[in-house]
């Protein structure tokens, strides 16, 4: 009797499994974040939000870190860092946060509404069906098509 209980408990302990191989977010502590000036921290900043999100380089499925690096003139270590503390995210889910708010704003618009998911999620940047979802659940919580369903009730009842 007393196993039952401890095999139920430990059960119970057992992390929630996520849906679409999401894991939890873990905070690293690493000492080049702090070591790169302010100056040159906010000076890329801006080049990254200018080329990002102004020139929307996110929706190029194939753009890297390399890739800002080089036009940036600058090395992936320094990008890193500044986007870690300016942005408090990776560079991969930078990209997949616009590429999401434009996912976002395609789904809900009526001119889209032929198109399918796997269309859209190529029109935002994204390489495959399976990170488009992925990173679709992770920032809103449901799928691209549950939201699409949401978005269409929401407008019928107005």
């Amino acid at each position: 009797m007393n196993y039952k209980l401890n095999e139920t408990a430990n059960q119970e302990e057992a992390p929630k499994k996520l849906p679409y191989n999401l894991r939890v977010k873990r905070e690293k502590d690493a000492a080049y974040r702090s070591m790169i000036r302010a100056e040159l921290a906010d000076e890329l900043y801006q080049k990254i939000v200018d080329i990002v999100v102004v020139k929307k380089k996110y929706k190029d499925p194939n753009f890297s870190s390399k890739d800002l690096a080089k036009m940036l003139k600058t090395n992936t270590r320094y990008l890193s860092a500044v986007v870690n503390s300016r942005f408090n995210m990776n560079f991969s889910c930078l990209l997949n946060e616009y590429r999401i708010k434009d996912a976002l704003r395609l789904l809900a618009d009526k001119k889209n509404a032929t198109k399918n998911v796997e269309e859209i999620s190529a029109m935002v940047g994204f390489a495959n069906r399976q990170s488009f979802y992925a990173a679709f659940y992770r920032i809103v919580g449901k799928t691209p098509n549950g939201y699409r369903k949401d978005m269409l009730m929401a407008k019928y009842k107005k």
